[in-house]
Protein backbone atom coordinates (compact mmCIF):
# COMPACT_ATOMS: atom_id res chain seq x y z
CA UNK A 1 0.00 0.00 0.00
CA UNK A 2 1.36 3.40 -0.95
CA UNK A 3 1.42 6.60 1.05
CA UNK A 4 -1.83 8.56 0.78
CA UNK A 5 -3.03 12.03 1.69
CA UNK A 6 -5.77 12.74 4.22
CA UNK A 7 -7.72 15.72 2.93
CA UNK A 8 -10.72 17.55 4.31
CA UNK A 9 -12.95 15.26 2.23
CA UNK A 10 -11.66 12.24 4.20
CA UNK A 11 -12.18 13.58 7.70
CA UNK A 12 -15.89 12.96 8.19
CA UNK A 13 -15.61 9.26 7.31
CA UNK A 14 -12.48 8.95 9.44
CA UNK A 15 -14.20 10.50 12.45
CA UNK A 16 -17.33 8.33 12.11
CA UNK A 17 -15.33 5.11 11.88
CA UNK A 18 -12.93 6.08 14.65
CA UNK A 19 -15.81 6.79 17.00
CA UNK A 20 -17.19 3.29 16.33
CA UNK A 21 -13.85 1.63 17.15
CA UNK A 22 -13.53 3.97 20.16
CA UNK A 23 -16.03 1.80 22.10
CA UNK A 24 -17.69 4.87 23.62
CA UNK A 25 -14.44 6.70 24.41
CA UNK A 26 -11.68 8.49 22.57
CA UNK A 27 -13.61 11.76 22.42
CA UNK A 28 -16.59 13.28 20.62
CA UNK A 29 -16.24 12.89 16.81
CA UNK A 30 -17.81 16.32 16.26
CA UNK A 31 -14.97 17.94 18.19
CA UNK A 32 -12.42 15.77 16.40
CA UNK A 33 -13.78 16.84 13.03
CA UNK A 34 -13.71 20.53 13.98
CA UNK A 35 -10.08 20.31 15.06
CA UNK A 36 -8.95 18.32 12.04
CA UNK A 37 -10.85 20.37 9.45
CA UNK A 38 -9.32 23.58 10.78
CA UNK A 39 -5.80 22.14 10.88
CA UNK A 40 -5.93 20.60 7.39
CA UNK A 41 -7.53 23.74 5.92
CA UNK A 42 -4.66 25.81 7.35
CA UNK A 43 -1.69 23.43 7.07
CA UNK A 44 -2.66 21.24 4.13
CA UNK A 45 -3.37 17.49 3.86
CA UNK A 46 -1.77 15.05 6.27
CA UNK A 47 0.37 12.23 4.87
CA UNK A 48 -0.53 8.67 5.90
CA UNK A 49 2.27 6.09 5.67
CA UNK A 50 1.76 2.29 5.86
CA UNK A 51 3.26 0.77 9.00
CA UNK A 52 5.40 -1.68 7.04
CA UNK A 53 7.08 1.21 5.21
CA UNK A 54 8.32 3.02 8.33
CA UNK A 55 12.15 3.02 8.11
CA UNK A 56 14.32 1.46 10.80
CA UNK A 57 15.86 4.81 11.80
CA UNK A 58 12.48 6.52 12.27
CA UNK A 59 11.64 8.43 15.45
CA UNK A 60 7.93 7.82 15.96
CA UNK A 61 5.95 9.48 18.76
CA UNK A 62 2.34 9.13 19.86
CA UNK A 63 0.18 12.19 20.41
CA UNK A 64 -3.22 12.12 22.10
CA UNK A 65 -5.73 13.82 24.37
CA UNK A 66 -5.72 12.62 27.98
CA UNK A 67 -8.62 13.17 30.36
CA UNK A 68 -12.37 12.89 30.69
CA UNK A 69 -14.20 13.13 27.33
CA UNK A 70 -17.08 14.96 29.03
CA UNK A 71 -14.80 17.92 29.72
CA UNK A 72 -13.96 18.35 26.03
CA UNK A 73 -17.59 19.25 25.31
CA UNK A 74 -16.82 22.62 26.92
CA UNK A 75 -13.00 22.85 26.82
CA UNK A 76 -11.99 22.31 23.21
CA UNK A 77 -8.21 22.08 22.61
CA UNK A 78 -6.40 23.99 19.90
CA UNK A 79 -4.09 22.80 17.14
CA UNK A 80 -1.27 24.70 18.79
CA UNK A 81 -1.79 22.81 22.06
CA UNK A 82 -1.45 19.53 20.14
CA UNK A 83 1.76 20.71 18.46
CA UNK A 84 3.14 22.00 21.75
CA UNK A 85 3.03 18.52 23.29
CA UNK A 86 5.04 17.04 20.38
CA UNK A 87 7.58 19.88 20.42
CA UNK A 88 8.07 19.56 24.19
CA UNK A 89 8.87 15.86 23.89
CA UNK A 90 11.21 16.48 20.94
CA UNK A 91 13.17 19.04 22.96
CA UNK A 92 13.60 16.59 25.83
CA UNK A 93 14.61 13.72 23.52
CA UNK A 94 17.01 15.93 21.60
CA UNK A 95 15.74 14.34 18.40
CA UNK A 96 13.29 15.49 15.77
CA UNK A 97 10.31 13.14 15.36
CA UNK A 98 9.91 11.69 11.87
CA UNK A 99 6.44 10.13 12.20
CA UNK A 100 3.35 10.61 14.34
CA UNK A 101 1.39 7.73 15.86
CA UNK A 102 -2.26 7.44 16.86
CA UNK A 103 -2.53 6.17 20.44
CA UNK A 104 -6.09 4.85 20.11
CA UNK A 105 -9.16 4.90 17.94
CA UNK A 106 -11.77 7.47 18.94
CA UNK A 107 -13.58 10.50 17.59
CA UNK A 108 -10.89 12.83 18.92
CA UNK A 109 -7.81 10.67 19.46
CA UNK A 110 -7.76 9.25 15.94
CA UNK A 111 -7.82 12.82 14.63
CA UNK A 112 -5.34 14.44 17.03
CA UNK A 113 -2.41 13.03 14.97
CA UNK A 114 -4.02 14.52 11.84
CA UNK A 115 -4.01 17.89 13.60
CA UNK A 116 -0.37 17.48 14.61
CA UNK A 117 0.62 16.26 11.14
CA UNK A 118 -0.96 19.26 9.43
CA UNK A 119 0.52 21.65 11.99
CA UNK A 120 4.05 20.20 12.07
CA UNK A 121 4.39 18.85 8.53
CA UNK A 122 5.10 15.30 9.71
CA UNK A 123 3.63 12.07 8.28
CA UNK A 124 1.28 9.82 10.27
CA UNK A 125 1.53 6.05 10.47
CA UNK A 126 -1.52 4.04 9.42
CA UNK A 127 -1.73 2.21 12.76
CA UNK A 128 -2.58 2.73 16.40
CA UNK A 129 -1.47 1.30 19.73
CA UNK A 130 -4.68 -0.51 20.75
CA UNK A 131 -6.99 -1.31 17.83
CA UNK A 132 -9.74 0.35 19.91
CA UNK A 133 -9.75 2.76 22.89
CA UNK A 134 -8.90 2.16 26.55
CA UNK A 135 -9.02 4.65 29.44
CA UNK A 136 -5.45 4.50 30.80
CA UNK A 137 -2.24 5.32 28.96
CA UNK A 138 -0.37 2.12 29.89
CA UNK A 139 -3.17 0.12 28.20
CA UNK A 140 -1.44 -0.16 24.84
CA UNK A 141 0.14 -3.10 23.05
CA UNK A 142 3.63 -1.52 23.31
CA UNK A 143 3.38 -2.12 27.08
CA UNK A 144 3.03 -5.85 26.37
CA UNK A 145 6.41 -5.68 24.59
CA UNK A 146 8.10 -3.93 27.51
CA UNK A 147 8.29 -0.54 25.80
CA UNK A 148 8.23 2.54 28.03
CA UNK A 149 5.72 5.38 27.77
CA UNK A 150 8.19 7.94 29.04
CA UNK A 151 9.81 10.34 28.47
CA UNK A 152 6.36 11.85 28.02
CA UNK A 153 5.24 15.43 27.59
CA UNK A 154 2.00 17.06 28.70
CA UNK A 155 0.56 20.44 27.73
CA UNK A 156 -2.60 22.36 28.57
CA UNK A 157 -4.48 25.12 26.77
CA UNK A 158 -2.86 27.83 28.91
CA UNK A 159 0.66 27.01 27.73
CA UNK A 160 1.77 24.97 30.74
CA UNK A 161 4.08 22.10 29.80
CA UNK A 162 5.71 19.24 31.66
CA UNK A 163 7.86 16.16 31.16
CA UNK A 164 7.53 12.86 33.00
CA UNK A 165 10.27 10.22 33.17
CA UNK A 166 8.85 7.39 35.26
CA UNK A 167 9.90 3.96 36.52
CA UNK A 168 7.13 2.18 34.59
CA UNK A 169 4.03 2.82 32.51
CA UNK A 170 1.62 2.51 35.44
CA UNK A 171 3.44 5.36 37.18
CA UNK A 172 3.31 7.37 33.96
CA UNK A 173 -0.50 6.99 33.99
CA UNK A 174 -0.76 7.83 37.68
CA UNK A 175 1.36 10.97 37.61
CA UNK A 176 0.05 12.23 34.27
CA UNK A 177 -3.54 11.67 35.43
CA UNK A 178 -2.91 13.84 38.50
CA UNK A 179 -1.44 16.60 36.32
CA UNK A 180 -4.33 16.30 33.88
CA UNK A 181 -6.83 16.83 36.70
CA UNK A 182 -4.96 20.00 37.75
CA UNK A 183 -5.00 21.12 34.11
CA UNK A 184 -8.80 20.98 34.06
CA UNK A 185 -9.32 17.24 33.39
CA UNK A 186 -8.05 17.35 29.81
CA UNK A 187 -4.57 17.82 28.35
CA UNK A 188 -2.49 16.88 25.32
CA UNK A 189 0.29 14.33 25.67
CA UNK A 190 3.11 12.94 23.52
CA UNK A 191 4.82 9.69 24.49
CA UNK A 192 6.11 6.23 23.50
CA UNK A 193 9.00 7.31 21.27
CA UNK A 194 9.92 4.27 19.15
CA UNK A 195 12.18 3.42 16.23
CA UNK A 196 10.89 1.67 13.12
CA UNK A 197 11.36 -1.97 14.19
CA UNK A 198 9.66 -1.38 17.55
CA UNK A 199 6.77 0.44 15.92
CA UNK A 200 6.25 -2.32 13.36
CA UNK A 201 6.25 -4.95 16.12
CA UNK A 202 4.07 -3.23 18.71
CA UNK A 203 1.42 -1.26 16.78
CA UNK A 204 -1.86 -2.43 15.24
CA UNK A 205 -1.58 -1.99 11.45
CA UNK A 206 -4.23 -0.42 9.27
CA UNK A 207 -6.35 1.14 12.02
CA UNK A 208 -6.80 4.54 10.39
CA UNK A 209 -7.65 2.98 7.03
CA UNK A 210 -10.21 0.80 8.81
CA UNK A 211 -11.71 3.88 10.50
CA UNK A 212 -12.11 5.60 7.12
CA UNK A 213 -13.60 2.42 5.61
CA UNK A 214 -16.15 2.05 8.42
CA UNK A 215 -17.21 5.67 8.00
CA UNK A 216 -17.61 5.19 4.26
CA UNK A 217 -19.61 1.98 4.73
CA UNK A 218 -21.99 3.67 7.17
CA UNK A 219 -22.47 6.62 4.81
CA UNK A 220 -23.07 4.39 1.78
CA UNK A 221 -25.46 2.11 3.67
CA UNK A 222 -27.59 5.07 4.72
CA UNK A 223 -27.61 6.47 1.19
CA UNK A 224 -28.74 3.09 -0.17
CA UNK A 225 -31.36 2.65 2.61
CA UNK A 226 -29.54 -0.41 3.96
CA UNK A 227 -29.00 -1.17 7.63
CA UNK A 228 -25.76 0.61 8.63
CA UNK A 229 -25.49 -1.25 11.94
CA UNK A 230 -25.59 -4.62 10.20
CA UNK A 231 -22.96 -3.33 7.78
CA UNK A 232 -20.63 -2.42 10.67
CA UNK A 233 -21.23 -5.76 12.39
CA UNK A 234 -20.38 -7.60 9.18
CA UNK A 235 -17.21 -5.63 8.54
CA UNK A 236 -15.90 -6.12 12.09
CA UNK A 237 -16.87 -9.78 12.27
CA UNK A 238 -18.92 -9.01 15.37
CA UNK A 239 -22.37 -9.67 16.79
CA UNK A 240 -25.35 -7.51 17.69
CA UNK A 241 -26.05 -7.88 21.43
CA UNK A 242 -29.12 -5.75 22.04
CA UNK A 243 -31.52 -3.14 20.70
CA UNK A 244 -33.44 -0.77 22.93
CA UNK A 245 -34.07 2.64 24.45
CA UNK A 246 -31.80 4.30 26.99
CA UNK A 247 -33.85 4.68 30.18
CA UNK A 248 -31.22 5.81 32.68
CA UNK A 249 -27.65 7.11 32.69
CA UNK A 250 -25.62 7.53 35.86
CA UNK A 251 -22.46 9.39 34.84
CA UNK A 252 -19.83 11.25 36.84
CA UNK A 253 -16.38 12.70 36.25
CA UNK A 254 -14.14 11.06 38.82
CA UNK A 255 -10.35 10.78 38.98
CA UNK A 256 -10.02 12.25 35.50
CA UNK A 257 -12.39 9.71 33.94
CA UNK A 258 -16.03 9.66 32.86
CA UNK A 259 -17.41 6.74 34.89
CA UNK A 260 -20.91 5.34 35.08
CA UNK A 261 -23.62 2.97 33.94
CA UNK A 262 -26.36 3.14 31.34
CA UNK A 263 -29.59 1.13 31.52
CA UNK A 264 -31.34 0.16 28.28
CA UNK A 265 -34.87 -1.26 27.94
CA UNK A 266 -35.31 -3.69 25.07
CA UNK A 267 -37.45 -3.08 21.99
CA UNK A 268 -38.48 -5.32 19.12
CA UNK A 269 -37.02 -8.77 19.59
CA UNK A 270 -35.59 -7.67 22.94
CA UNK A 271 -38.86 -6.25 24.34
CA UNK A 272 -39.21 -6.98 28.04
CA UNK A 273 -35.45 -7.47 28.51
CA UNK A 274 -33.05 -5.24 30.44
CA UNK A 275 -29.51 -4.35 29.43
CA UNK A 276 -26.79 -2.58 31.39
CA UNK A 277 -23.56 -0.97 30.17
CA UNK A 278 -20.73 -0.21 32.59
CA UNK A 279 -18.13 2.28 31.40
CA UNK A 280 -14.98 4.19 32.32
CA UNK A 281 -14.55 6.51 29.34
CA UNK A 282 -15.04 3.34 27.25
CA UNK A 283 -17.69 0.63 27.55
CA UNK A 284 -16.16 -2.14 29.65
CA UNK A 285 -18.92 -4.65 30.43
CA UNK A 286 -22.31 -5.44 28.86
CA UNK A 287 -24.94 -7.24 30.98
CA UNK A 288 -28.21 -8.66 29.58
CA UNK A 289 -30.83 -9.88 32.04
CA UNK A 290 -28.18 -10.08 34.75
CA UNK A 291 -25.72 -12.10 32.65
CA UNK A 292 -22.45 -10.65 31.31
CA UNK A 293 -22.57 -11.09 27.53
CA UNK A 294 -19.43 -9.14 26.51
CA UNK A 295 -16.50 -7.47 28.19
CA UNK A 296 -13.09 -5.96 27.66
CA UNK A 297 -10.74 -6.53 26.00
CA UNK A 298 -13.22 -7.14 23.14
CA UNK A 299 -15.00 -4.11 21.71
CA UNK A 300 -18.45 -3.04 22.98
CA UNK A 301 -19.88 -0.33 20.73
CA UNK A 302 -23.15 1.59 21.11
CA UNK A 303 -24.58 2.77 17.79
CA UNK A 304 -27.57 4.92 16.95
CA UNK A 305 -30.30 2.49 15.95
CA UNK A 306 -31.10 4.28 12.68
CA UNK A 307 -27.91 6.03 11.53
CA UNK A 308 -25.27 3.54 12.70
CA UNK A 309 -23.09 6.32 14.12
CA UNK A 310 -21.39 5.81 17.47
CA UNK A 311 -22.93 7.10 20.69
CA UNK A 312 -20.08 8.05 23.03
CA UNK A 313 -20.29 7.67 26.80
CA UNK A 314 -20.44 11.43 27.29
CA UNK A 315 -23.41 11.80 24.91
CA UNK A 316 -25.55 8.88 26.14
CA UNK A 317 -28.91 10.27 27.26
CA UNK A 318 -32.43 9.23 28.14
CA UNK A 319 -34.65 8.26 25.22
CA UNK A 320 -31.97 7.40 22.68
CA UNK A 321 -32.74 4.37 20.51
CA UNK A 322 -29.54 2.37 20.31
CA UNK A 323 -28.13 -0.96 19.22
CA UNK A 324 -25.21 -2.49 21.07
CA UNK A 325 -22.66 -4.57 19.17
CA UNK A 326 -19.52 -6.45 20.16
CA UNK A 327 -16.47 -7.22 18.02
CA UNK A 328 -13.17 -9.08 18.52
CA UNK A 329 -10.12 -7.12 19.66
CA UNK A 330 -6.54 -7.55 18.45
CA UNK A 331 -5.64 -11.16 19.48
CA UNK A 332 -2.72 -9.96 21.58
CA UNK A 333 -5.14 -8.51 24.12
CA UNK A 334 -6.30 -12.03 24.97
CA UNK A 335 -2.81 -13.16 25.95
CA UNK A 336 -2.36 -13.62 29.74
CA UNK A 337 -0.41 -10.35 29.87
CA UNK A 338 -3.08 -8.53 27.87
CA UNK A 339 -5.95 -9.76 30.05
CA UNK A 340 -4.02 -8.77 33.18
CA UNK A 341 -3.58 -5.25 31.77
CA UNK A 342 -7.07 -4.61 30.37
CA UNK A 343 -9.36 -7.46 31.44
CA UNK A 344 -12.48 -7.03 33.59
CA UNK A 345 -10.66 -7.81 36.85
CA UNK A 346 -8.32 -4.85 36.35
CA UNK A 347 -11.37 -2.58 36.41
CA UNK A 348 -12.80 -4.20 39.52
CA UNK A 349 -15.24 -6.70 37.99
CA UNK A 350 -15.12 -10.19 39.49
CA UNK A 351 -15.18 -12.26 36.31
CA UNK A 352 -12.94 -13.30 33.45
CA UNK A 353 -13.30 -11.82 29.95
CA UNK A 354 -16.45 -12.74 28.05
CA UNK A 355 -15.39 -13.00 24.43
CA UNK A 356 -17.24 -12.41 21.21
CA UNK A 357 -18.58 -15.81 20.05
CA UNK A 358 -16.17 -18.11 18.25
CA UNK A 359 -16.11 -17.58 14.51
CA UNK A 360 -16.45 -13.80 14.70
CA UNK A 361 -13.20 -12.28 13.52
CA UNK A 362 -12.23 -8.72 12.82
CA UNK A 363 -9.87 -8.33 9.90
CA UNK A 364 -7.71 -5.42 8.85
CA UNK A 365 -5.06 -5.64 6.12
CA UNK A 366 -2.65 -8.38 7.30
CA UNK A 367 -3.49 -7.65 10.96
CA UNK A 368 -4.64 -11.17 11.84
CA UNK A 369 -1.44 -12.76 10.55
CA UNK A 370 0.79 -10.03 11.96
CA UNK A 371 -0.87 -10.15 15.37
CA UNK A 372 -0.60 -13.93 15.63
CA UNK A 373 3.04 -13.92 14.61
CA UNK A 374 4.00 -11.05 16.90
CA UNK A 375 2.06 -12.14 19.99
CA UNK A 376 4.26 -11.84 23.12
Amino acid sequence: MAERLITEADLDDLAVGAAILGTGGGGDPHIGRLLAHSAVRTGGPARLVPLEEVPDDAVTVMVAMMGAPTVMLEKVPSAEQVATAVRALARYLGRKPTHLVCAEAGGVNALVPVVAAARLGLPMIDADAMGRAFPELQMVIPTLYGLTATPMSIADEKGNQGIFDTVDNHWAERLARSATIDMGCSAMISLFAMDGPKAREALVPGTLSLCAELGRLVREARAAHRDPVATVVGRLGGVELFAGKVVDVARRTEGGFARGEAAIAGVGGHAGEDFLLRFQNEHLVAVREGVVVASVPDLICVLDAETGTAVTTETLRYGQRVRVIAAPCDPRWHSPEGVKLVGPRYFGYDHDPVRVPAGAHRRTPDSGRAAAEARP
